[in-house]
């Protein structure tokens, strides 16, 4: 019998607008998530803990676990602790390490996870991978979608804003990233998943072209769909192709080469994307991500993130290492340290730095 359709890994519940939060024991007792109230939740040191003491006595059965940072060590730790309490799913409340690190221990332990973001600064909070820090610098671990996402407007605008301004980057080099997956599948043959490429695609194109602003809830809106989209685009493919290419392995170069002064993911993402696209020769796209990434007050010059541009050519040089296997606009030009330099020249140039 032919296979007619294929299922897609998604949460069963996904809830953007202002006050969801307010209606969250409703969610948790949704017999698809818990049957007895019984959870477990992980929250951050910051907005985490400031909505714990609002939701701690709407759950009275629930297990707050404080989390200290985004490592693997961390993830592990956690699941240690949860591990034989019966608990029916785990809550991650908080940004996108809370997020990571919870999904990584959730699937340690065999239980679904909810996601409450706090900040919108990746598309980490509905991804099927954990990005957690470990003893060699940065890795991505496959984990299971969330169950359920939830993100409540009213406190998306209470985080900094440069949370928001990190999303943008991100979801805007989606369209770097499927660029590159189209040109690994005319050079090397690799296989493009259609339905995980149109939505990635869509979701940055949505974000790149909305007049509004990080204040708008109608631009919030689209930038929280934009990364839900983009984490289950992930899903689809089974891999990060849909939203990682070039872009992803500059920031990864950054994070791994200048540990102590990497930029926000957003950020860097937001510019090796713009310049991906130049380096492609997609001018014209390039540009329009440079207006998009300059309205919305990101970098588009690696001076405008603290670094120099001789640290620019190294993070570029060595951002094909970040992801051996991955074929992107780098490993086909395969330049050289001048001939890198010579493109960021171009580039800044036409751009108008």
């Amino acid at each position: 019998m032919p296979v007619l359709t294929r299922l897609i890994p998604s949460p069963v519940v996904v809830d953007i607008r202002g006050g969801a939060l307010d209606d969250l024991s409703a969610l948790l007792a949704d017999q698809r998530i818990s049957s007895n109230g019984r959870i477990a939740i992980a929250i951050s040191g910051g907005s985490g803990l400031k909505l714990r003491d609002r939701f701690a006595p709407e759950l009275p059965d629930a297990d707050w676990y404080p989390v200290a940072g985004g490592t693997i060590d961390e993830a592990v730790r956690l699941a240690d602790a949860m591990r034989g309490k019966r608990y029916d799913a785990v809550v991650a409340l908080g940004g996108g390490k809370i997020i990571d690190v919870t999904k990584y221990a959730a699937a340690r332990v065999g239980l679904p996870l909810v996601a409450i973001a706090t900040n919108l600064s990746h598309d980490g909070i509905c991804s099927p991978i954990s990005t957690l820090d470990n003893d060699n610098g940065r890795g991505s671990y496959g984990v299971p979608t969330p169950i359920a996402l939830v993100i409540d407007l009213d406190v998306i605008r209470d985080a900094p804003v440069r949370f928001v301004r990190s999303g943008i980057g991100d979801a805007i080099s989606n369209l770097s990233a499927i660029a590159d997956w189209e040109l690994s599948h005319r050079e090397t043959g690799e296989k493009v998943d259609g339905l995980a490429a149109a939505m990635a695609r869509s979701a940055g194109e949505a974000v790149l072209r909305h007049p509004g602003g990080v204040g708008d809830d109608d631009f919030l809106v689209t930038l929280s769909e934009g990364l839900v989209m983009s984490g289950i685009a992930m899903s689809i493919s089974g891999d990060s192709r849909p939203s990682s290419g070039a872009c992803h392995e500059i920031s990864h170069a950054f994070d791994l080469l200048f540990p102590t002064r990497a930029a926000s993911h957003g950020e860097q993402c937001g510019l090796g994307a713009a310049f991906a696209m130049h380096l492609r020769g997609a001018r014209e796209e390039s540009a329009q991500m440079v207006d998009t990434l300059r309205r919305h007050g990101l970098p588009v010059l690696p001076e405008e993130m603290g670094f120099t541009v001789d640290e620019f050519v190294r993070a570029v040089e060595f951002a094909p290492q970040t992801r051996p296997g991955r074929f992107t606009i780098l490993e086909h030009l395969d330049l050289s340290t001048d001939q890198i330099r010579d493109a960021y020249a171009d580039y800044a140039k036409t751009i108008g730095s």
